[in-house]
């Protein structure tokens, strides 16, 4: 029976999961390879060296099922893991519906999203192998506080390129990453060659994460003490997320329900893969069957209107291709206030999940998103960031769609961070001077002609 009367489902830290878990062992066909943009034969460990530790390398490629939790890592998160799931019976009550609403809350972490779960093993297996700096790029600014963060955990240097539109907008991000011992900088910007080219065809670029990954990946192959860090899209970076999806899974069962929806925002799609892939394991088994739907932003629509295609992870073509949804590695999104889903691809394996048919998607604008997350923190009292409030828009959608059908599901969500440091997005919705910003098929057709030849 469900114990309906329970708000917090909470773990002890002893209850935490000490696994990661790979959803490439239980796919019934294997993702496609990673291939080099010279060769266009998979990539091998060699290629790889020069940005990541052998460690993540392993990982990126293990067949393996399972991946032990260094301790050193499990000692970190006991800083903020388990992290709670909580009934959302204020909401359901705003909403009239009868259906069960959960939410998985990672705003609970140092950085203030989910970041920090594969930005803290990153940074350990870095220093673990000799590294001295990590460079990476950041969005909203949830990632580059994340590897700040963890950097600060193991003793190494942190250098950062956010993109320009959210460095603007999001100026407490940066004090945070400084006081966490990092170095930021907006992209575009001149330190770099790839800085450079775009600044000299377009001064006042917003920036993209594409363009800021080219940055970092630049600095980073240029020195032997330096690595690079991906906040999400590799496989080794949703590997770690899937920590997430584990205690939910056993916070669920200890509060009697099963999901009947699985709810998650996605951009490059660490979040929603770490929620969703223990329960798309759960499915695969037939020990469940819950429909897995995954929600992007209108402006920036790769999954639901992208081409499924190998193309660069970055803008100046430096990292190896990929299969995945893309809008081409050109595409600049409008500056949207959901600064961590403007990246133009889809991580390679939900890319994959989604063509087998065991996810669905959908695209909100971000006036209904901001409009969810206005209700959202009303009922419950979390100010959500612009990212989750895509999943909240989805979810509302289905509690009302069951306040009409008189259903009774069970939808879980994931509250992957909270606003505090996005305020400036909430007055802009609030004063009624945010614009919805949906890509034309024009635009689309336009950023995906200039996609790599891959036979």
């Amino acid at each position: 029976m469900s114990n309906d009367a329970v708000t917090k489902i909470l773990l002890s830290e002893a209850e935490m999961p000490r696994r990661w878990y790979n959803l490439v062992a239980d796919l019934p066909t294997p993702p496609p390879p990673v291939l080099h943009p010279g060769t266009l034969e998979p990539v091998g460990p060699e290629d790889l060296a020069p940005l990541f530790p052998m460690a993540l390398i392993e990982q990126e490629v293990t067949p393996q099922r399972y991946v032990d939790i260094p301790d050193e890592v499990l000692d970190v998160y006991k800083l903020w893991r388990p992290s709670p799931l909580f009934r959302a019976h204020r909401l359901e009550k705003a909403l009239g519906t009868p259906a069960k609403i959960y939410y998985k809350y990672e705003g609970v972490s140092p950085a203030g999203s989910h970041k920090p779960n594969t930005a803290v093993p990153q940074a350990y297996y870095n220093a673990a192998a000799g590294i001295r700096r990590l460079t990476t790029e950041t969005g909203a600014g949830q990632w580059g506080t994340a590897l700040a963060f963890a950097c600060a955990q193991f003793g190494l240097e942190c250098e950062i390129w956010q993109v320009r539109a959210s460095y603007d907008q999001k100026p407490y991000r940066k004090l945070m990453i400084e006081t966490f011992g990092g170095t930021i900088h907006p992209s575009p910007s001149s330190l770099t060659a790839a800085g450079r080219k775009v600044l000299a065809d377009a001064p006042d670029s917003p920036g993209s994460l594409g363009i800021a990954i080219s940055e970092a990946v630049e600095v980073a192959a240029q020195a032997a003490d330096t690595n690079y860090a991906l906040g999400s899209v590799l496989n080794h970076v949703l590997l770690h997320q899937t920590i997430i999806g584990e205690e939910a899974l056993l916070q669920l069962a200890k509060a009697g329900d099963t999901p009947d929806v699985i709810v998650g925002c996605t951009g490059g799609g660490s979040n929603f893969a770490g929620l969703a892939f223990p329960f798309l394991r759960e499915k695969l088994a037939g020990r469940m069957d819950p429909v897995i739907r995954a929600v992007e932003p209108a402006a920036c629509p790769s999954l639901t209107k992208g081409v499924y295609a190998y193309d660069f992870g970055d803008t100046a073509g430096m990292t190896p291709l990929m299969k995945m949804h893309t809008l081409g590695h050109d595409f600049i999104p409008d500056p949207i206030h959901a600064g961590g889903l403007r990246y133009h691809g889809m991580a390679p394996l939900i890319s994959h999940v989604y063509e087998l048919g065991l996810i669905e998607a959908v695209a909100k604008t971000q006036r209904e998103c901001f409009e969810a997350g206005i209700r959202f923190a009303r009922a419950e009292g979390i100010v959500p960031a612009p990212e989750p409030t895509h999943a909240l828009a989805a979810c509302v959608e289905e509690a009302l769609r069951c306040r009409e059908t008189g259903e009774e599901k069970v939808i879980l969500t994931a509250l992957c961070g909270h606003g505090h440091l996005d305020l400036p997005a909430y007055g802009r919705f609030l004063a009624g001077e945010m614009e919805d910003r949906e890509l034309s098929e024009a635009a689309i057709a336009e950023a995906v002609a200039a996609l790599p030849a891959v036979p």
